[in-house]
């Protein structure tokens, strides 16, 4: 009998440590449980940076280093897909376009497949508001080596498979309201792949 319940213990004690794990996006299949707020293909959790968020949308923010604060302060939105659906991947040229954003300030910062920063060093791994010569009209291009031309350039060297994160900060109150209906987000279109898959 003493066995049954050493083992009903040990059981779920580890029950309990793997669904804390999971629940908090530890585990390599642990994700993000709240419902999504997605917007032209961006995804956001409204939870993060809410009361409303619990120990383990906590975790899960600790654990990808959103530093997430207030909504009225900031929102983070990810997207890891082109415009056709397709992942973005280091081995494509993308061009990311948009027009003004409903913030007073806004970046775009490159993550890699393990959602860090990609180890470069090409110093090129964001692009935010003070970058756009024209707010209503903005692009730069994400590859891993610069473009030829001068455009502006986002590094995707050594991301793998990789995610743009869209941070919107003092964004405007009908957009927290409802951000469904905001200003068209930024598009990312390919360009071309290396190993097939371009346009």
């Amino acid at each position: 009998m003493i066995y049954w319940a050493i083992g009903g213990i040990v059981l779920g004690g580890i029950f309990g440590l793997m669904s804390a794990l999971y629940l908090s996006g530890i585990t390599p299949s642990g994700m993000n449980r709240s419902t999504p707020v997605v917007v032209d293909g961006w995804q956001s959790d409204w939870s993060i940076g809410s009361p409303a968020a619990d120990r383990y949308q906590k975790a899960w923010v600790a654990r990808y280093g959103l530093l997430a604060m207030q909504k009225s302060e900031a929102v983070y939105f990810i997207r890891s897909h082109d415009e056709q659906g397709a992942p973005i991947r280091e081995d494509c040229r993308y061009l990311v376009s948009g027009a003004d954003l409903p913030a007073e300030w806004w970046s775009v910062t490159l993550y890699d497949h393990l959602a860090y920063l990609p180890n470069n060093t090409d110093g090129h791994l964001s692009f935010d508001a003070s970058d756009a010569t024209d707010r209503y009209d903005w692009q730069f291009e994400v590859a891993s080596e610069r473009p030829e031309d001068g455009t502006a350039w986002v590094s995707s060297r050594a991301a793998e498979n990789f995610e743009l994160t869209l941070r919107l900060y003092r964004p405007n109150a009908d957009f927290l309201n409802s951000p469904e209906r905001a200003t068209p987000f930024p598009t990312i279109s390919r360009l071309s792949c290396k190993h097939g898959g371009g346009t």
